[in-house]
């Protein structure tokens, strides 16, 4: 998929850091971008924008990325359920890396992100 037709949900409670990540995304030319502050707030957004690509914070309340990937892992709908994902933390322990990953993403980002970064582990998941 081209990245300037890629829709991308940005889920995380920092106002500064989604905003970063926003600004990220529209250099790489990337238009179609929803924001939300927690996992709560990105199920809602789930249905109504019909991402193809969610990044997520990890440490969030009321529910953590953790929390809400394993909420869309679960989800009836096939759609939700096999949505791409890919975790930012600056949070890169061990300890989260392991309960991160065999949640079936597309990686793991060091907040911040660098734009080299992003670029590619989008262009992986959304093949």
């Amino acid at each position: 998929m081209n990245l300037n037709l890629a829709r991308i949900l940005v889920v995380d409670d920092d106002d500064v850091m989604r905003t970063f990540v926003v600004n990220s995304l529209r250099r790489l030319g990337i238009q179609s971008i929803e924001v939300a502050a927690d996992g709560v707030a990105a199920l809602r957004a789930m249905v109504a924008f019909k991402p193809d690509l969610v990044l997520t914070d990890i440490h969030m309340q009321p529910m953590d990325g953790l929390a809400f990937v394993r909420q869309l892992r679960g989800h009836a709908n096939p759609f939700v359920k096999n949505m791409k994902v890919i975790f930012m933390s600056a949070d890169a322990s061990t300890a989260t890396l392991q309960d991160a990953m065999p949640l079936g993403t597309f990686g793991y980002i060091v907040k911040p992100p660098r734009i080299d970064t992003l670029k590619a582990k989008l262009e992986l998941a959304l093949k």
